[in-house]
């Protein structure tokens, strides 16, 4: 069985107030157990074992762990106190003053709790008002969250990326379409990347849980979803909107080489009892990179088969244990890097279905020059254009090497690791650049061992081609 579909039209079971930086608009708090869309049951079993862990708790702090206001909290007290499940520790001057504690009979509902789920976060919200929210804050249906071509050009004005590629990509995050950037190792391709999710703009909120049937998936990473660069208001509109969403900048998740099929739908955690959100679930509303394509434990073309029909509907299917679906948004921009020739990766129809490809190749030697003094700057080495002409006109051309976007900043700090090692000030001398080049590239030109590096022989041992010694 598959959930129907997030409706355009459908209404939320919440209510909605503008409340936060860039006018977000943040679900409003619930004031009673029907207006959270949760059954009083869960709730319950939130407030069990949160006390079950403590002992007694103080009632602000049970807030602030659930995440629920204190009407909600008195409601479901109240029942428990009836129900003899709890009972009052200790009470001060004011009706907020007051602690909590299980009862007999409540720590043993609390260790049946524990036992299903050991889950006692932040009370999660329903997946229909998860659909609803990420439908409002899509920006493909929001025109201030376009990029401008002003926007672009102060983003990239010291990154020395070419006028032609800061056009593609302008265009490419314009259509809130997939892309893939593909070029040599080291041409910048991944900060690119980052950059574009860093020009996202807006704010929305993201669900620390969400509740899909009667399990917990969990979806809000401080570590992944960054707070936005613009507060929220404080005082009474932060106390009136849901503290079950989090406010935060539109998610820019990066995945690599260790992205494994089964990362890609809802993992169980037998351990805590809840599922964890895939990363394109986790991206929602925002930007997903696939960095180093092609590396990944997938085939390329097993990946965006994966994500063709979400990427054309809108909408995913990720599985529960028994195989049970659900529907679920897929409102994501899909950015695939790759120093890997393309035409090695995806044939022709697959090549079809990513909207844009942008190659990201050397830079041009003014390209070059300029990003090397600006990184002169950012790690106040003084620049000397002797030793930057040497290393453009004499290392690069006579190793092979392109000038691409990584090699500053690396050689950079390497002289800056070589002059902190000897305890001195780091200077950009001919022959500090000589020794962090040849630290970086082993001494090989273009990939072959250099005269002063002569290669190694081995010698079979008994015929047997996996016993070797070097001789």
């Amino acid at each position: 069985m598959i959930d129907a579909e997030p409706s355009v039209n459908s209404s939320a079971d919440v209510q909605y107030g503008t409340s936060a930086a860039d006018e977000v608009r943040m679900p409003a708090q619930p004031k009673t157990v029907r207006e959270t869309g949760l059954e009083r049951a869960l709730i319950v079993e939130l407030v069990a074992k949160s006390m079950f862990a403590t002992g007694k708790i103080h009632l602000p702090v049970l807030t602030g762990k659930l995440r629920l206001s204190i009407n909600v909290l008195r409601e479901v007290l109240g029942f428990m106190l009836a129900e003899q499940l709890v009972e009052v520790a200790s009470r001060g001057d004011s009706d907020l003053d007051v602690n909590y504690q299980l009862t007999g009979n409540g720590k043993q509902r609390a260790a049946d709790f524990l036992a299903r789920c050991r889950y006692a976060g932040p009370a999660p919200v329903t997946l229909q008002a998860y659909r609803e929210l990420v439908l409002r804050q899509s920006s493909r249906h929001s025109p201030s969250g376009r990029v401008s071509a002003a926007d672009m050009a102060a983003a990239f004005a010291e990154d020395s990326i070419d006028p032609g590629v800061r056009d593609l990509v302008g265009a490419a995050l314009q259509s809130s379409r997939s892309l893939l950037l593909h070029g040599p190792s080291g041409s910048g391709k991944t900060q690119l990347a980052r950059t574009l999710g860093q020009l996202q703009r807006g704010a929305v909120a993201v669900p620390h849980a969400i509740l899909v049937d009667q399990d917990i998936v969990l979806v809000y990473d401080p570590l992944l979803h960054m707070p936005p660069s613009v507060p929220a208001r404080q005082g009474e509109d932060r106390r009136s909107v849901d503290a079950r969403w989090a406010l935060c900048q539109r998610p820019l998740i990066q995945v690599g080489a260790e992205l494994t099929p089964d990362m890609l739908d809802l993992r169980y955690d037998e351990t805590g009892g809840v599922y964890h959100a895939p990363p394109h679930f986790m991206a929602n509303n925002g930007m997903l990179l696939i960095d180093d394509l092609g590396r990944q434990r997938i085939a390329p073309a097993d990946l965006l088969n994966r994500w063709s029909a979400p990427l054309d509907t809108g909408a995913d299917h990720l599985t529960l244990i028994g195989g049970h679906k659900i529907g679920v948004p897929f409102d994501v921009t899909l950015v695939f890097a790759t120093n890997l020739a393309p035409q090695a990766l995806l044939d022709e129809a697959l090549m079809r279905r990513v909207a844009w490809k942008i190659p990201v190749g050397a830079l041009s030697e003014t390209h070059y020059r300029a990003l090397f003094r600006r990184q002169c700057r950012l790690t106040r080495i003084a620049c000397d254009d002797a030793v930057l002409d040497y290393l453009i006109t004499c290392l690069h051309p006579s190793h092979g090497r392109a000038l691409l976007a990584s090699y500053p900043r690396e050689l950079l700090s390497r002289i800056a690791d070589f002059a902190s090692f000897a305890g001195a000030q780091p200077r950009l001398t001919l022959p500090a650049l000589e020794q962090a080049w040849t630290s970086m590239f082993a001494g090989c030109i273009s990939g072959a061992p250099a005269p002063s590096q002569p290669s190694v022989n081995f010698l079979a041992v008994c015929g047997d081609p996996l016993l070797e010694r070097i001789s």
